[in-house]
């Protein structure tokens, strides 16, 4: 189980964010991004996967847990510019970073526009936005919104897990801040829709890694495809039957493919 820490870092404009650390006080540090409408909660029972070999770096986003920030419109640009404020904060020079879903639209602005800050980029579960992203099919989105929230929950769970997950899906931590108000999971669907890193990705430069679920119906896969063939060299990998919650589900079977990239990619910077 992970022992993260917790310390509040002051950005630019007054936002207050908290952020948790785990893992090794030194060494290679990596940081976990979560998707749309979520704390740092996202990770619960998967950062403790990472600990051995890395220094975990999480924050809650703006309008998420117990980080405070100025009203107003957010991008995935500014999260990524909060992901800075965090690094030089924790004096951190450059980390790994892992983006889920709409976690990873922000990596993709982090290490598009601050290449020199990231080491490595996982991407899994997410699209490049703009015109080239790739849409859910038209039944998606309201089963999302529904009034009734049974069947919310429901859809929720189909749409991130397969039938055969041995865990109670009710228990996983993907499905949103309850937290949040409605206003701030406004701004994060807002944020999420707008985003668009199409011109950025060519201009990453590190070892990337695109991940995804073939059976994902809220991002469909070939979104993935996409990503990797507009980054320079970046490696693609389908898991055959994971759903939008894949990372989770099937967390051990993507560390047969994460370790070794995190590895080499550790080899190219020595």
């Amino acid at each position: 189980m992970s022992t993260a820490s917790n310390q509040q870092v002051l950005c630019p404009d007054g936002a207050r964010l908290q952020v948790q650390t785990g893992g090794p006080s030194e060494g290679l540090v990596l940081v976990l991004l979560q998707g749309q409408a979520n704390s740092h909660d996202w990770w619960t029972g998967l950062r403790c996967r990472y600990e051995e070999r890395f220094r975990t770096i999480t924050m809650d986003y703006r309008g998420t847990g117990t980080t405070h920030s100025p009203a107003g419109d957010l991008t995935t640009r500014l999260l990524a510019e909060d992901v800075v404020s965090v690094l030089n904060a924790l004096d951190v020079d450059q980390a790994h970073v892992y983006g889920t879903s709409m976690g990873g639209r922000v990596a993709q602005m982090l290490a598009g526009r601050h290449p020199t800050r990231v080491l490595s980029l996982a991407l899994a579960c997410t699209s490049p936005g703009g015109k080239h992203a790739i849409e859910p099919n038209n039944d998606v989105r309201p089963a999302l919104a529904a009034s009734d929230p049974s069947a919310r929950a429901a859809a929720m769970v189909e749409l991130f897990y397969t039938p055969d997950w041995g865990t109670d899906p009710m228990q996983s931590h993907l499905f949103g801040d309850p937290t949040m108000t409605a206003a701030d999971r406004q701004r994060h669907l807002t944020m999420s829709a707008h985003h668009d890193a199409w011109d950025l990705l060519p201009k990453i430069q590190c070892p990337t890694l695109v991940l995804h679920g073939k059976q994902d119906r809220i991002t469909p896969s070939v979104n993935a495809e996409i990503i990797a063939d507009a980054i320079p060299d970046a490696q693609l990998h389908i898991h055959s039957t994971g759903r939008h919650g894949f990372f989770d589900e099937f967390a051990a079977d993507l560390d047969a493919t994460l370790e070794p990239f995190w590895l080499r990619a550790e080899c190219v910077q020595d």
